[in-house]
């Protein structure tokens, strides 16, 4: 009687232990039933920083093109801007610069502004106008 305890005993965690086992999945009918998914694309999350000084203190002159001031948009007088590069335009922004096709003021004329919330202004624009 104590073997046949033992024997089921032992059966017994045998079956216990093949419960956590996990089967492999069965192979696919053929490769035109394999369906794959398409990753989710990535969505860039607003700049409302930028948003919010382009519309407080920047569309001033940039949504009139007063003095040069490039229309977020307008590819084609942002591309050779954003061809020089962001840090260019950061330092133009933060600084002030007076070029051929107009004039940038210090800081957008907003010295309350900080770097942060400048470039991130700056970026707001860029984005618009690739």
């Amino acid at each position: 009687m104590k073997s046949s305890t033992l024997l089921l005993s032992i059966l017994s965690l045998a079956l216990l232990s093949a419960c956590g086992k996990k089967e492999a999945p069965a192979p696919a009918a053929s490769a035109s039933a394999v369906v794959v998914a398409a990753p989710a694309p990535v969505v860039a999350p607003e700049n409302t920083v930028g948003k919010a000084i382009y519309g407080k203190t920047c569309s001033l002159c940039h949504a009139a093109n007063v003095a040069g001031a490039p229309k977020p948009g307008d590819k084609a007088d942002w591309g050779p801007r954003i061809a020089q590069g962001m840090d260019i335009l950061y330092k133009h922004a933060l600084e002030g610069f007076t070029g051929a096709k107009g004039q940038m003021p210090a800081r957008g004329g907003s010295t309350t502004l900080t770097d942060e919330e400048v470039k991130a202004t700056v970026n707001f624009m860029v984005d618009q106008s690739r």
